[in-house]
């Protein structure tokens, strides 16, 4: 005797028919419906290739409700929740407070930044020259002493 099992247990859906958990099939029952009640309906009037572009977008979201699921959630959940982003979230707009003030700041901190490190150039500049003047001195004196 051999019993299939999914894999996955979390996946498992249990078919009424054909392959279909009860969610589907009502929701393919009234997408089909809705469908054939379209075409009938407008059959005469516009011709069956127009009835069925009628049709279509009607029967879409109805199938999509038995079928379709994201991260738990079905179509109608999703589409809800997608229009709310559109439509009610609020714009994110910056507000600078004190910006003006942070801007000098930097730039005093960057002008202190650079005038400590040109005072710092022109003390190694004074050191090399005393350093060369006490070179030659040396030399001069090592000369002398010969």
């Amino acid at each position: 005797m051999i019993i299939e099992i999914n894999k996955d247990i979390e996946k498992y859906q249990e078919s009424v028919a054909m392959g279909l958990t009860a969610k589907q099939l009502v929701y393919s029952i009234l997408a089909l419906g809705s469908g054939c009640l379209i075409v009938f309906l407008l059959y005469e009037k516009i011709g069956l290739t127009f009835s069925c572009y009628v049709a279509v977008p009607v029967v879409a979201p109805i199938a999509l409700c038995g079928f379709y699921s994201y991260n738990g959630m079905g179509f109608r959940e999703v589409f809800t929740r997608y229009m709310r982003s559109i439509f009610r979230n609020k714009a994110l707009v910056f507000k600078a407070s004190g910006y003006r003030e942070m801007i000098a700041e930097i730039r005093a901190k960057e002008e202190a930044e650079k005038r400590a490190a040109a005072r710092k150039v022109k003390e190694e500049r004074k050191r090399m020259q005393k350093e060369k003047i006490k070179s030659r001195i040396n030399s001069c004196l090592k000369r002398n002493n010969k």
